[in-house]
Protein backbone atom coordinates (compact mmCIF):
# COMPACT_ATOMS: atom_id res chain seq x y z
CA UNK A 1 0.00 0.00 0.00
CA UNK A 2 1.42 2.97 -1.04
CA UNK A 3 1.73 5.73 1.55
CA UNK A 4 -1.42 8.38 1.20
CA UNK A 5 -1.59 11.72 3.61
CA UNK A 6 -5.25 11.29 3.34
CA UNK A 7 -6.09 10.48 6.89
CA UNK A 8 -3.76 13.57 8.11
CA UNK A 9 -4.76 16.33 6.07
CA UNK A 10 -6.89 18.07 7.78
CA UNK A 11 -4.21 18.32 10.92
CA UNK A 12 -1.21 17.78 9.44
CA UNK A 13 -0.25 21.47 9.35
CA UNK A 14 -1.12 22.42 12.97
CA UNK A 15 0.48 19.17 13.89
CA UNK A 16 3.83 20.39 12.54
CA UNK A 17 3.05 23.70 14.26
CA UNK A 18 2.47 22.39 17.57
CA UNK A 19 5.88 19.88 17.98
CA UNK A 20 8.21 22.18 15.60
CA UNK A 21 6.87 25.81 16.14
CA UNK A 22 7.94 27.21 12.57
CA UNK A 23 11.30 25.36 11.95
CA UNK A 24 9.67 23.21 9.08
CA UNK A 25 7.70 26.23 7.67
CA UNK A 26 11.48 28.22 8.12
CA UNK A 27 13.37 25.45 6.27
CA UNK A 28 11.14 25.09 3.16
CA UNK A 29 10.60 29.29 2.77
CA UNK A 30 14.76 29.44 3.41
CA UNK A 31 15.35 27.86 -0.15
CA UNK A 32 12.83 29.83 -2.15
CA UNK A 33 14.96 32.98 -2.51
CA UNK A 34 16.86 30.84 -4.92
CA UNK A 35 14.02 30.57 -7.29
CA UNK A 36 14.50 33.22 -10.34
CA UNK A 37 11.83 35.12 -12.05
CA UNK A 38 9.71 33.03 -14.78
CA UNK A 39 10.73 30.26 -13.82
CA UNK A 40 9.12 26.56 -14.21
CA UNK A 41 8.83 24.43 -10.84
CA UNK A 42 7.91 21.01 -10.17
CA UNK A 43 6.88 20.43 -6.47
CA UNK A 44 6.64 17.28 -5.46
CA UNK A 45 4.91 16.06 -2.39
CA UNK A 46 3.20 19.50 -1.32
CA UNK A 47 0.98 18.30 1.14
CA UNK A 48 -1.30 20.86 2.05
CA UNK A 49 -0.39 23.72 -0.43
CA UNK A 50 1.03 26.38 1.89
CA UNK A 51 4.89 26.78 0.02
CA UNK A 52 2.25 28.27 -3.23
CA UNK A 53 1.76 31.03 -1.62
CA UNK A 54 4.93 31.65 -0.01
CA UNK A 55 6.15 31.31 -4.19
CA UNK A 56 3.26 33.70 -5.17
CA UNK A 57 4.79 36.58 -2.18
CA UNK A 58 8.27 36.87 -3.84
CA UNK A 59 7.07 36.20 -7.48
CA UNK A 60 3.28 37.34 -8.07
CA UNK A 61 3.51 36.27 -11.68
CA UNK A 62 5.66 34.65 -14.18
CA UNK A 63 5.43 31.12 -12.67
CA UNK A 64 4.60 27.80 -13.81
CA UNK A 65 4.33 25.44 -11.58
CA UNK A 66 3.84 21.32 -11.69
CA UNK A 67 2.27 20.43 -8.38
CA UNK A 68 2.20 16.77 -7.42
CA UNK A 69 0.33 15.06 -4.58
CA UNK A 70 -0.59 11.93 -3.78
CA UNK A 71 -3.30 12.86 -1.37
CA UNK A 72 -6.46 13.95 -3.00
CA UNK A 73 -7.12 15.58 0.32
CA UNK A 74 -4.47 17.56 0.25
CA UNK A 75 -4.82 18.55 -3.36
CA UNK A 76 -8.20 19.38 -2.60
CA UNK A 77 -6.70 22.01 0.20
CA UNK A 78 -3.70 23.20 -1.81
CA UNK A 79 -6.32 24.26 -4.47
CA UNK A 80 -7.70 27.07 -2.44
CA UNK A 81 -4.42 28.62 -1.84
CA UNK A 82 -3.70 32.02 -3.37
CA UNK A 83 -1.59 31.61 -6.44
CA UNK A 84 -1.49 35.11 -7.46
CA UNK A 85 -1.17 35.60 -11.57
CA UNK A 86 1.26 32.30 -11.36
CA UNK A 87 0.13 28.78 -13.23
CA UNK A 88 -0.35 25.70 -11.28
CA UNK A 89 -1.36 22.21 -12.74
CA UNK A 90 -2.02 19.89 -9.96
CA UNK A 91 -1.24 16.72 -10.43
CA UNK A 92 -2.64 13.88 -8.24
CA UNK A 93 -0.77 11.53 -8.59
CA UNK A 94 2.65 9.27 -6.94
CA UNK A 95 5.06 11.20 -8.58
CA UNK A 96 7.01 8.20 -9.86
CA UNK A 97 4.20 7.46 -11.65
CA UNK A 98 3.84 10.53 -13.63
CA UNK A 99 4.87 10.91 -17.17
CA UNK A 100 8.23 12.57 -17.94
CA UNK A 101 6.65 15.40 -20.72
CA UNK A 102 8.78 17.97 -20.09
CA UNK A 103 12.19 19.66 -17.98
CA UNK A 104 11.72 22.21 -15.12
CA UNK A 105 14.35 25.07 -14.06
CA UNK A 106 13.10 23.64 -10.26
CA UNK A 107 12.63 21.09 -8.33
CA UNK A 108 10.92 21.26 -4.97
CA UNK A 109 11.28 18.44 -2.75
CA UNK A 110 9.70 19.65 0.68
CA UNK A 111 10.05 16.18 3.52
CA UNK A 112 9.33 13.91 0.23
CA UNK A 113 12.00 11.58 0.59
CA UNK A 114 11.67 9.96 4.76
CA UNK A 115 8.66 8.09 3.30
CA UNK A 116 10.31 5.16 1.54
CA UNK A 117 12.44 2.54 1.24
CA UNK A 118 15.61 2.79 -0.43
CA UNK A 119 14.45 0.75 -3.62
CA UNK A 120 10.93 3.39 -3.77
CA UNK A 121 13.60 5.90 -3.15
CA UNK A 122 16.07 5.60 -6.31
CA UNK A 123 13.10 4.72 -8.43
CA UNK A 124 11.42 8.47 -7.48
CA UNK A 125 14.90 10.19 -7.02
CA UNK A 126 15.80 8.61 -10.86
CA UNK A 127 12.76 10.12 -11.75
CA UNK A 128 12.91 13.48 -10.84
CA UNK A 129 16.25 13.98 -11.63
CA UNK A 130 15.45 13.22 -15.65
CA UNK A 131 12.79 16.16 -15.38
CA UNK A 132 15.72 18.92 -14.35
CA UNK A 133 17.27 20.99 -16.58
CA UNK A 134 21.38 20.93 -16.68
CA UNK A 135 21.96 23.31 -14.35
CA UNK A 136 18.52 23.49 -12.74
CA UNK A 137 17.99 23.59 -9.26
CA UNK A 138 16.58 21.08 -6.92
CA UNK A 139 16.05 22.17 -3.62
CA UNK A 140 15.30 19.57 -0.86
CA UNK A 141 14.20 19.66 2.86
CA UNK A 142 14.51 16.82 5.11
CA UNK A 143 15.29 14.74 7.94
CA UNK A 144 18.98 14.23 9.15
CA UNK A 145 20.41 12.68 12.48
CA UNK A 146 23.11 14.76 13.43
CA UNK A 147 24.09 12.52 17.01
CA UNK A 148 21.64 13.85 19.57
CA UNK A 149 19.76 11.67 21.28
CA UNK A 150 16.28 13.47 21.24
CA UNK A 151 16.16 13.05 17.18
CA UNK A 152 16.51 9.46 17.10
CA UNK A 153 13.27 9.39 20.27
CA UNK A 154 11.61 12.11 17.83
CA UNK A 155 12.00 10.57 14.60
CA UNK A 156 11.17 7.11 15.73
CA UNK A 157 7.96 8.31 17.45
CA UNK A 158 7.36 9.94 13.84
CA UNK A 159 7.83 7.03 11.83
CA UNK A 160 5.36 4.83 14.41
CA UNK A 161 2.72 7.64 13.70
CA UNK A 162 2.69 8.00 10.62
CA UNK A 163 2.99 4.19 9.46
CA UNK A 164 -0.08 3.90 11.20
CA UNK A 165 -1.96 7.17 10.14
CA UNK A 166 -0.44 7.29 6.48
CA UNK A 167 1.15 3.67 6.05
CA UNK A 168 4.44 5.55 5.10
CA UNK A 169 7.14 2.12 3.85
CA UNK A 170 9.45 2.99 5.89
CA UNK A 171 10.64 2.83 9.96
CA UNK A 172 14.48 4.03 8.65
CA UNK A 173 15.98 7.75 7.50
CA UNK A 174 17.23 7.13 4.41
CA UNK A 175 20.78 8.75 3.34
CA UNK A 176 19.31 11.16 1.24
CA UNK A 177 22.41 13.57 0.70
CA UNK A 178 24.42 10.96 -0.28
CA UNK A 179 21.99 9.79 -3.25
CA UNK A 180 22.52 13.58 -4.42
CA UNK A 181 26.50 12.95 -4.36
CA UNK A 182 25.82 9.58 -6.38
CA UNK A 183 23.98 12.12 -9.18
CA UNK A 184 27.05 14.49 -9.20
CA UNK A 185 24.60 17.39 -7.50
CA UNK A 186 26.72 20.31 -6.52
CA UNK A 187 25.59 22.05 -2.77
CA UNK A 188 24.92 26.16 -3.88
CA UNK A 189 23.78 26.32 -0.39
CA UNK A 190 22.73 25.16 2.94
CA UNK A 191 21.29 25.56 6.42
CA UNK A 192 20.03 23.47 9.04
CA UNK A 193 17.28 24.20 11.50
CA UNK A 194 15.56 22.97 14.86
CA UNK A 195 18.52 21.76 16.67
CA UNK A 196 19.91 20.38 13.11
CA UNK A 197 17.45 17.69 12.75
CA UNK A 198 16.46 19.02 9.61
CA UNK A 199 18.54 20.30 6.57
CA UNK A 200 17.43 22.32 3.72
CA UNK A 201 19.71 22.50 0.75
CA UNK A 202 19.98 23.91 -2.49
CA UNK A 203 21.61 21.85 -5.44
CA UNK A 204 22.58 22.44 -8.81
CA UNK A 205 22.87 19.83 -11.27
Amino acid sequence: MASNYDNSAWFYDNLSRLVYGKALVNAQVYLLQFVKPDSTILIAGGGTGWILEELARIHPTGLKITYIEISAKMISLSKKRWIADNEVVFVNSAVEDVPITTQFDVLITPFLFDNFKEETLQKIFSHLHAQLEAGGLWLNTDFQLSGKWWQNVLLKSMFIFFRLICSIETSVLPDIKRKFEQYNYVIVAEKNFFGDFTSSTAYSK
